[in-house]
């Protein structure tokens, strides 16, 4: 996924489970009717950790006991395991049993807290930004038991520039050489085994490592969380078959992996939990299967048979099959574990190019029925109804309705802003991914469209048809799409600056909006060096210029539901990856 990720572009509704990442949690079951219970989560989600927090071991986690074999069943191997090409939040969440990285979140009571994970601290900078010096922690080590050192960091590092490494995350190419392009990065170094040692990357020795950047990079402690971050010592690089057995440095090591049949953990005996402020060793063992449909999977876990009781679902979400069985019976609903997959959120995406008149636009939002659109999809299960383009689950979101409107929607309001309209509309195409859901979201936009006078012509694509002449196509035929979308972690910095700059092309800015203040003012937020403070300065921008010109409507913030068997304890949608994440769970009796 080198483009339509995790960052803020648009992904087709159907696509969007797939690309997890950032949650705030609760517990809980969603409801098949549209009066969803109040939520009571945090809105900001990721804190920021000392050095004292750094410290290993994690914090216990309430009732935890050792032993026994967690098995985790889902209906997809991993695309990836190779901790520089993983880019996807379930991923990411999973990879935390073997692998660690400079920094990582820190999870108490549901709330996350950035801290050094292999790192004593999240990185001191230096050189307004441009520089950051990392640590190392003691008593690190490999699977084998060989000390990890600043020089694997900076070779696993080294790795994303090469060739191959496109679907991971592009972040460590385009800061160390100040290039935008991945492409032009790869010019200026092209990987460790192509040109040997980067100089933007300092080793003085084996427990301290130096990234010299082009320009001041305040978001570097959260990007150090991904996995692109980890280490990997040259001697166990096997190429491309890294991607199915990495070498551990978590609390687990990879015994084998039958590619699309199963992945089996043990425990790694040179992990040390002293070193350790994130993870776990509850377990002895985890065994992954794949391949079964996922509701023969649910209804295993909810009614225990087999190894239900011992089972987990990481990637698939809970069946909406079973919603009604599980709303019926106390002990079944126990077993879904509900929360906000963060920062993900669903926009009606306003095409600006062919819809310039912010009149209309101004309709468009009026016209949207989000409650219906959101029974349409699912209820309330599948996400909380949105007023802001950012989700709750970043850092220095703030809660405003520019345009206020009910959940119903505001046709009245909509018809006046169309009387407004430099031209009379009366046609809009909008299109969708097809399959049975998208096409009962269409038909309520129709309706309501309708309503104010304009045909909604909803155009079903096949999901390349939909990328290529929604996302990447350059002859305008469509007005309207949906659209889920997140960050890369818990700040609006891959999200507002990639979306709405005039400058990026269709598959960040796919609303194609061009404001010159905007792009003036992402240029100038993009020299502040405190992360905390370009937060603010996004959010300001979002709220006060950017969704004034309403270039796309919020519709949700996003949820997700998963399940576990009776005897899994410890089981919680992570707050930053947005999936149940297997470093805290436990059997309750083995």
């Amino acid at each position: 996924m080198p483009r339509i990720t995790t960052r803020a572009v648009a992904v087709p509704v159907a696509a969007a489970s797939a690309l997890l990442v950032l949650c705030s949690c609760s517990s809980g079951a969603g409801t098949g009717s549209d009066k969803a219970a109040p939520r009571e989560e945090a809105d900001l989600v990721a804190g920021v950790g000392s050095a004292k927090d750094s410290t290993g071991p994690a914090p216990a986690v309430e009732g935890a006991r050792k032993g026994g074999t967690i098995r985790v069943a889902n209906l997809r191997d991993y695309s990836h395991l190779d901790p520089q090409k993983i880019y996807a939040g379930e991923a990411y969440n999973t990879s935390l049993l073997w692998g660690r990285q400079l920094t990582q979140y820190q999870v108490i009571d549901g709330k996350p807290k950035l801290v050094g994970d292999l790192a004593t601290d999240i990185g001191k900078s230096s050189d307004g930004g441009r520089t950051w010096t990392y640590k190392l922690k003691d008593g690190i080590a490999w699977e084998d038991g060989k000390p990890i050192t600043s020089k694997h960091v900076k070779y696993g590092i080294e790795r994303t520039f090469a060739p191959g490494f496109e679907v991971g995350p592009p972040y460590w190419p385009q800061w160390l050489t100040g290039k935008s392009d991945l492409a032009q990065a790869r010019e200026v170094y092209g990987g460790p085994k192509k040109d040997g040692d980067f100089d933007r990357i300092e080793t003085p020795d084996d427990k301290t490592i130096v990234f010299r950047f082009h320009k001041p990079q305040s978001d570097v402690p959260f990007m150090a969380a991904q996995s692109s971050s980890s280490p990997v010592r040259p001697d166990k690089d096997t190429g491309t078959r890294y991607d199915l057995k990495p070498f551990a440095t978590g609390p687990y090591r990879i015994v084998e992996h039958k590619q699309n049949q199963s992945l089996t953990l043990e425990k790694n005996p040179h992990w040390k939990a002293a070193t350790d402020p994130i993870r776990h060793q509850y377990a002895d063992r985890f065994e992954f299967s794949f391949e079964k449909k996922e509701l023969n999977t649910a209804q295993e876990i909810l009614n225990g048979r087999g190894d239900g009781a011992d089972t987990i679902t990481t990637k698939n979400e809970f069946p909406p099959e079973l919603i009604g069985e599980a709303e019926r019976d106390p002990k079944k609903k126990a077993l879904i574990v509900d929360g906000r997959r963060g920062a993900f959120t669903y926009h009606l995406v306003i095409r600006n190019d062919r819809v310039a008149d912010p009149e209309v636009r101004k309709a468009i939002h009026y016209l949207l029925p989000r409650q219906q659109a959101r029974q349409a999809l699912g209820g309330p299960r599948v996400g909380d109804l949105a007023t802001t383009y950012s989700s709750p689950a970043i850092v220095g979101w703030e809660s405003y309705d520019t345009y206020p409107v009910k959940p119903t929607g505001d046709i009245e309001k909509a018809k006046r802003h169309l009387a407004k309209a430099k031209k009379k509309v009366t046609r809009l195409a909008y299109a969708y991914e097809a399959n049975a859901v998208n096409d009962r979201m269409a038909q309520v936009l129709v309706d309501a469209f309708a309503k104010a006078g304009i045909e909604l012509v909803a155009k079903p694509l096949p999901l390349p048809a939909y990328t290529n002449q929604v996302l990447r196509g350059t002859d305008p035929k469509y007005d309207l799409w949906l659209s889920g979308s997140s960050v890369d972690w818990p700040t609006p910095a891959t999200g507002v600056p990639y979306r709405f700059d005039s400058r990026r092309d269709s598959l960040d800015n796919d609303p194609r909006y061009k404001n010159p203040a905007v792009d003036r003012e992402l240029d100038r937020i993009a020299k502040i060096s405190d992360a905390t403070k370009k937060a603010k300065a996004l959010i300001a921008l979002e709220k006060n210029t950017i969704m004034k010109d309403l270039p796309v409507v919020p519709f949700l913030h996003q949820r997700v539901q998963q399940v576990r068997g009776t005897n899994v304890g410890g089981a919680f949608i992570h707050p930053i990856y947005g999936t149940i994440s297997p470093a805290w769970l436990y059997l309750k009796k083995s």
